[in-house]
């Protein structure tokens, strides 16, 4: 099981960048137009730089929903593999079955 700390973490990154999701996407927009005032552009740039740095999208990491680990990741299945290892041992997924031979 992972630190409820770390977990906290990640959960209130994920609610910053949805809360500066617009915010920070018109003013990628202002950056990206060449037809602006460099002036302008600048601008913008510098009220991207003043964003919080947890609110970019590339400060997300993927946890699995069961234990919260952070590696070994099924994005499809939203769960780590050892956690679908042991559901699927237990007979908790359907039709998933644990080889052995």
């Amino acid at each position: 099981m992972a630190k409820v700390s770390m977990i906290n973490r990640e959960l209130k990154r994920q609610k910053l960048v949805k809360k500066f999701s617009k915010r920070r996407s018109a003013l990628k927009e202002i950056v990206k137009n060449r037809e602006l005032s460099m002036e302008e552009r600048f601008k913008a740039q510098i009220g991207l730089a003043k964003l919080p740095p947890n609110s970019s999208p590339t400060r997300l990491h993927s946890r699995c929903k069961v234990t919260g680990r952070p590696k070994a990741f099924y994005r499809k299945l939203k769960m780590s593999r050892i956690a679908l290892r042991d559901l699927a041992s237990r007979g908790e997924i359907p039709g998933m079955v644990k080889s052995s031979w």
